[in-house]
C-alpha cells in the first residue's frame, strides 16, 4: 500500500536562522528530476616557464540545486488555475525583495528526504501555451537555488565541531543518522533529536547529497 503523494514545498523565512516560516509555496507537480552541483575552486596561478602547477585549494562554492517546475492552467491537474498568478506567487515567495529585510527571503526546500536551506539564485521562466486572449496556459520555471548558511554556521561546517554550535552536514554514501550525530556531538544517542529537528519521518534511509541540520545541544545546569 502506497502513502499519499507528498509534494515539494518551499518555505520562506525572514531570518537566516530559519525559525519562523512566513509563507509556503507548494508545487503543482513534483519535479521529474533535479540536479545537484558541487564545485571546488583552486588557485590558477602558474609559475613562469613551467608546464604545470600544484592545485592550491581556494574554496568550496555554495552547493546548488536546480529544478524544473511546471505550471499548468488547462485543468489537467484536476483544477484550473491562473498560470500568471501562480508564477507571480512563486516569485513572490522565492525571489522578490521583501520590504522588511530589503532582500529576497531565506528558503527551506523539503521533499521526502531532501531538505536544504538556500536562496534563489536564478529563475528562467518560459511560456508555451496560451488562451485566445494571449494569457498563458502553461509555464515552466528552471530555478537554481544556492545553499545558504550564515558565517557562524559555515565555520561550524568547515570543521569546528562543537555541541554548542549549529551544524549542517551533507549526507555521503554510507552515512547513517546515528553515525553523523556521533561525529558532531560525540554521542550517537541524540539522533532522534536530530531527526525531529529535520522533520525526518524515515531517518534510516538518508538521501545522499541532502543536507542535515544539527542544532546546538541544550546544556544542563
Amino acid at each position: 500500500m502506497h502513502g499519499a503523494l507528498e509534494k515539494m514545498k518551499i518555505e520562506a523565512f525572514k531570518e537566516i536562522e530559519y525559525k519562523t516560516s512566513i509563507d509556503t509555496f507548494v508545487v503543482m507537480f513534483n519535479p521529474a528530476n533535479y540536479n545537484q552541483k558541487y564545485e571546488v575552486e583552486y588557485e590558477e596561478a602558474q609559475g613562469q616557464g613551467t608546464t604545470g602547477s600544484t592545485q592550491k585549494f581556494k574554496a568550496i562554492k555554495p552547493q546548488e540545486y536546480s529544478f524544473d517546475f511546471v505550471f499548468d492552467g488547462t485543468g489537467v491537474s484536476g483544477e484550473k488555475k491562473e498560470v500568471a498568478d501562480d508564477v507571480e506567487r512563486f516569485m513572490q515567495v522565492t525571489g522578490k525583495i521583501n520590504s522588511d529585510i530589503h532582500r529576497p527571503l531565506f528558503l527551506k526546500i523539503s521533499w521526502g528526504a531532501l531538505l536544504t536551506h538556500c536562496v534563489l539564485k536564478s529563475a528562467d521562466i518560459s511560456y508555451d501555451l496560451f488562451k485566445p486572449d494571449g494569457s498563458p496556459l502553461r509555464a515552466k520555471i528552471k530555478a537554481t537555488f544556492a545553499v545558504n548558511i550564515d558565517d557562524t554556521l559555515r565555520a561550524a561546517e568547515d570543521g569546528l565541531n562543537s555541541p554548542d554550535l549549529t551544524h549542517y552536514r551533507m549526507v555521503k554514501a554510507g552515512d547513517t543518522l546515528p553515525l553523523m550525530t556521533y561525529r558532531i556531538y560525540g554521542d550517537s544517542s541524540y539522533y532522534l533529536d536530530v531527526a525531529a529537528a529535520n522533520a525526518l519521518t524515515d531517518f534510516r534511509n538518508l538521501t545522499v547529497g541532502s543536507s542535515i541540520f544539527f542544532p546546538p545541544l541544550k546544556q544542563s545546569t
